[in-house]
């Protein structure tokens, strides 16, 4: 504390991010990064933009990129925002539109940054608990709310709602903005941007950096109808009007027109999340369903914290979540490689014979 501080300063909790280490003979599943790099398009347009224009400013529009991403969607342009990562698209979206009289609504168990935010922007805020298999029921938030905001799939369980359950949320509450969180859409689970055009409260958050490979490049973006979009490039517009750099947005557009590439890794993901599924399954594991690129999982006998301990020192690296009490004994583990996995379990045999 110093009585220099602001005096927002002192209540806040920041958000944990997972480990960075140091260690690179570590097998790193711990921050749900795609173990495949991006797509050699990308590597190429960004060898041939590394020129003197990076002395120039970029554009602070971003206009061809939020024009490959529109008609990737089949929106215009206009419904279309892009930040410094999807943190970055989500801060603005508490600030812009999360902040009214009534408090807004996300599960108890799911990302620690959104009450992280309604500290930082003095929002209030209710938590509705997850159901006892730990799904979001829905119908749970149809009542008075500032807001709604849930990802999709959710983390760290990994479990995904349909379409039609999401679309049953914007029929039934169309007073507030809802936000769809989609960092995990790419590996199995429906994207609700095919909604936007026929609900005006919906707005959905994507990231480059999952199913794209472009997590060192902090890329992300929304989708929502002109309205809402425009109130995003206000607060943008007011904070940082170059956030997007030249290489970034030469990055996401390359990574766009490489749908193939994009689409065989998404699958060599789904593939091996299988494959850690079953093997789990053998070895006395609960798990999840997960339509993300991780899995939610707990032993029978292990408890979380010795499981996670006992990886490390077999250096892989998973996330282990301390509370609430309720998660205490689960394992968040990003999924890698098919050889990656392989080892995994190998280790995990040994741990729990």
């Amino acid at each position: 504390m110093s009585k220099y501080w602001g005096n927002i300063v002192e209540k806040l909790m920041p958000y944990t991010p997972g480990e960075q280490p140091k260690d690179l003979d570590l097998l790193k599943l711990n921050t749900n990064e795609n173990p495949f790099g991006p797509s050699p398009r990308v590597l190429n347009e960004i060898k041939k933009n590394c020129k003197d224009h990076l002395r120039l400013y970029p554009d602070p529009e971003s206009l061809e990129l939020k024009k490959s991403l529109a008609e990737h969607h089949n929106l215009s342009r206009e419904s279309v925002f892009v930040s410094n990562g999807s943190d970055e698209s989500l801060a603005f979206i508490f600030q812009a539109l999360l902040k009214k009289d009534k408090p807004i609504l996300f599960p108890d168990i799911t990302y620690s940054f959104y009450p992280v935010y309604c500290q930082l922007y003095e929002i209030k805020y209710e938590q509705i608990p997850l159901d006892q298999n730990f799904n979001i029921n829905l119908d749970d938030y149809l009542v008075e709310n500032g807001g709604i905001i849930f990802p999709n799939p959710n983390a760290p369980t990994g479990i995904p709602k349909s379409l039609k359950d999401v679309e049953g949320l914007l029929i039934n509450n169309n007073h507030s903005v809802i936000v769809v969180d989609e960092a995990y859409v790419d590996f199995g689970t429906s994207s609700a941007i095919k909604l936007i055009n026929k609900y005006e409260n919906l707005i959905v958050t994507q990231s480059f950096s999952k199913g794209r490979s472009l997590a060192g490049m902090r890329l992300g973006c929304a989708f929502a109808n002109p309205n809402l979009i425009e109130a995003l490039n206000r607060i943008k517009n007011s904070f940082n009007s170059y956030p997007i750099d030249r290489l970034a947005q030469t990055s996401a557009i390359a990574s766009i027109a490489d749908g193939v590439y994009f689409e065989e890794n998404c699958n060599k993901v789904i593939e091996a999340r299988l494959y850690l599924q079953e093997q789990l399954k053998i070895m006395e594991f609960d798990i999840l369903p997960s339509g993300a690129n991780f899995i939610f999982t707990k032993h029978k006998n292990v408890s979380g914290k010795n499981l996670f301990n006992e990886l490390r020192k077999n250096k892989i690296l998973v996330r282990h979540f301390n509370s609430p009490e309720r998660i205490s004994n689960y394992l968040r583990i990003t999924i890698g490689t098919m050889n990656q996995m392989h080892k995994l379990v190998s280790v995990i045999k040994e741990i729990v014979k």
